[in-house]
């Protein structure tokens, strides 16, 4: 009998949404891995190139205000030029960027440029060409999460592995930078160009419209943040982010104060506790999500009360031991809630918005490395404990959100729709 026009079965379906997300996994795994090389380096290359901590977080947070412009026309971008033009268009913004970089600090080691146009420069390219270029990679992923997925089970097993794909950069990036920075320090700053070169190179030999689903075009306006539908989940993720962002900039600081260690011993503890907390990440979001299948609100509302407890822990945390537990058990509630959040928002617009949504979920990521950092320090400088409070706050508003929003509660009974006979429609590149 012929099976032509029928829908795939379940096993076909997962095979498809795993053969259009495996080159944009890989894509996000290499540039976010690169992009990570270079933070074991960051802090002693502006000591050597006689920048401030203040200009160090410039460079940071202006790197997450492009990013979070960006998202949202990456999302529009996919629908007008298609999937495999923005993956290029990105990944060459993003070498161009770390090349710069790279060539900026040599110079200014050299002595052969002034430290303002040094810092100007590290703006241009570390900042605005990179943080606008990286930006594409999660925008893309996401979109074709949303596309290439029929199920609101499928879609948060997919958006949890863009999100393990990230998770696993955060462990293998510094460690492979720190290893490099014993050499020399410029070395993680001319491999990350040419690891985001090759990928584009790749991208550019094997990436097509048939292995990759892209967002098919829609007509009229896209989804606004302030949509009702939108703007509860949206506020529910930027809290959970949020929340990360405030602990995450002070984790040096605090173990340093309350553990009463030196430079280096205070780098090799937070090495212990960063790399603890992105394995528990990665298992998380790369293995339990995906064999949980939850629906969206349930992770939101179990992985919540998870991180309040660990915010709660690492309040009163003395210890290595337990602040390295404190931030394993925050890896896990934010594992389990994140990937609610990234999928919620794709369940209550068109199939055709999907490129759009991906990019206000991703703009509203990087509008928390903004904040975050910023309020994180200023706070810490008031007292130790408010930043973890502040944060601990944070995540109980997106729980309350998660229970009490019209919005959240509609994800129940949303169905999710595809074009007919395939998980997601190839759009045509022009």
């Amino acid at each position: 009998m012929s099976t032509a026009g029928r829908p795939p079965s379940s096993g076909r379906r997962a095979f498809l949404v795993r053969k259009s997300l495996i080159p944009l996994l890989i894509a996000v795994l290499v540039v976010y891995s690169a992009q990570q090389l270079l933070t074991p380096v960051l802090a002693p290359l502006s000591r050597e190139l006689t920048l401030t901590e203040t200009q160090l977080g410039l460079v940071i947070a202006v790197a997450a205000t492009a990013l979070t412009i960006a998202s949202p026309l990456w999302g529009h971008a996919l629908h007008r030029i298609g999937l495999r033009l923005v993956l290029l268009s990105g990944l060459g913004l993003a070498t161009a960027g770390l090349t710069g970089f790279a060539a900026v600090a040599a110079l200014g080691l050299d002595d052969t440029m002034p430290t303002p146009l040094v810092f100007a420069l590290m703006l241009i390219t570390r900042s605005i060409v990179f943080g606008a270029g990286v930006a594409a990679l999660p925008v893309a992923a996401l979109a074709v999460a949303g596309t290439a997925t029929t199920t609101e089970t499928e879609r948060t097993r997919a958006t949890g592995l863009v999100g393990a794909a990230q998770g696993v950069s955060m462990v293998l990036g510094p460690a492979a930078g720190g290893a490099l920075a014993a050499a020399s320090l410029m070395l993680p700053l001319y491999l990350a160009p040419i690891l985001c070169l090759l990928l584009a190179l790749w991208v550019l030999a094997t990436v097509r419209p048939p292995a990759a689903s892209a967002p098919a075009a829609h007509s009229g306006p896209g989804p606004r943040p302030w949509d009702a539908r939108l703007w509860p989940l949206l506020t529910i993720g930027f809290f959970l982010y949020l929340s990360l962002g405030l602990v995450q900039v002070i984790i040096g600081f605090l173990v340093a104060d309350r553990l009463h260690l030196g430079p280096q011993e205070t780098a090799g503890a937070v090495g212990i506790v960063l790399f603890t907390a992105g394995v528990v990440l990665v298992a998380v979001q790369g293995a339990a999500v995906p064999a949980l299948g939850w629906p969206v609100l349930r992770l939101l509302r179990t992985g919540s009360p998870i991180a309040i407890a660990a915010f709660a822990l690492l309040s009163v945390s003395e210890s290595l031991w337990l602040i390295t537990t404190a931030f394993a058990l925050l890896a896990l509630g934010l594992g389990l809630a994140i990937p609610g959040f990234t999928a919620a928002p794709t369940l209550v617009v068109e199939q055709t918005q999907q490129g759009s949504i991906s990019g206000l979920v991703n703009a509203t990521i990087g509008a928390t490395f903004i904040v975050g950092p910023l309020l994180g320090t200023a706070l810490y400088e008031i007292d130790p404990a408010i930043p973890i409070l502040t944060a601990l706050g944070a995540v109980t508003a997106a729980l309350v959100l998660a229970w009490a929003s019209p919005a959240a509660r509609r994800t129940q009974v949303t169905t999710v729709t595809a074009p007919p006979g395939t998980p997601a429609e190839p759009q045509e590149e022009r």
